[in-house]
């Protein structure tokens, strides 16, 4: 097997009402990491949904097809938005149920079929683009209440202020970007995401002193359920975290 079959290939399709990534190629346990990160990258740019198109990849190993339930679990988190496979081979099918990959993502036959057939979960999406500059945290604090009051929601005001500021911060403070300050509210679940174009992951640092200049990530994961840091697929990088209301457990970072 050369380097160039052992390669997996993802072409996505932006549409209406989801985006499909036509995957070709084989999956390997060399191109594992490749199909799986890919697809999460796909992913943040927040589709209404996401349907992978595998009827041109050979899998190699079926126990491989876990890749698709990392993936869906992994957008379970964030964004939040379905995730579906398309396949009408024997060989696929027969794997998917097999491995039980069935009982976590739906399978379809045909991308018609999928984008028919998709849970379309209600979404409110405003998005706030910042100039790099010491009034862009303010600015940030003005868009998140007004769109919180807008969307009725001031039970996470407080903390998606906190979330937005530190984000923001930390995107000027660290990157030459100009932050993009996306909220959403899908299934009365609200997130706070900031993008920017900086590839280099988000590293959480616990803060040495009270002189240390703004909370950080450290803050962000007290508040946030779950958070984490995704590349793009157009490059960069999107930090978020998913708000809980007060009182409810929270998790760590993915």
């Amino acid at each position: 097997m050369t380097g160039e079959d052992a390669t997996v290939r993802l072409v996505p399709d932006v549409r209406a009402g989801a985006t499909v990534v036509h995957v070709t190629g084989r999956l390997s346990l060399a191109s594992y990491p490749d199909l799986r990160d890919g697809l999460l990258k796909i992913a943040t740019d927040a589709p209404d949904s996401v349907i992978a198109d595998i009827g041109g990849l050979t899998i190699d190993d079926d126990k491989l097809a876990a890749v698709f339930t990392t993936v869906a679990m992994r957008i379970g988190d964030w964004p939040g938005v379905p995730f579906a496979l398309v396949s009408s081979r024997p060989e696929h099918i027969a794997v998917l149920k097999t491995q039980a990959i069935d009982r976590f993502v739906p399978v379809h036959a045909d991308v018609a079929t999928a984008e028919r057939e998709r849970d379309h979960p209600p979404r409110r999406r405003a998005v706030q683009l910042l100039m790099p500059s010491p009034a862009a945290s303010a600015l940030a604090r003005q868009f998140v209440t007004r769109v919180c009051a807008e969307w009725g929601v001031p039970e996470h005001t407080e903390d998606a202020l906190l979330v937005a500021t530190e984000l923001v911060e930390n995107t000027i403070q660290h990157t030459l970007s100009a932050p993009r300050l996306r909220l959403e509210l899908r299934r009365g679940v609200f997130t706070v995401a900031v993008a920017d174009s900086d590839p280099h992951p988000a590293v959480r640092h616990e803060r040495v002193d009270s002189s240390d200049s703004g909370l950080g990530l450290q803050m962000v994961a007290q508040i946030a359920r779950v958070w984490g840091c995704s590349r793009s697929w157009a490059g960069g990088k999107v930090v978020w975290a998913v708000l809980t209301r007060r009182g409810r457990a929270r998790a760590g970072s993915r």
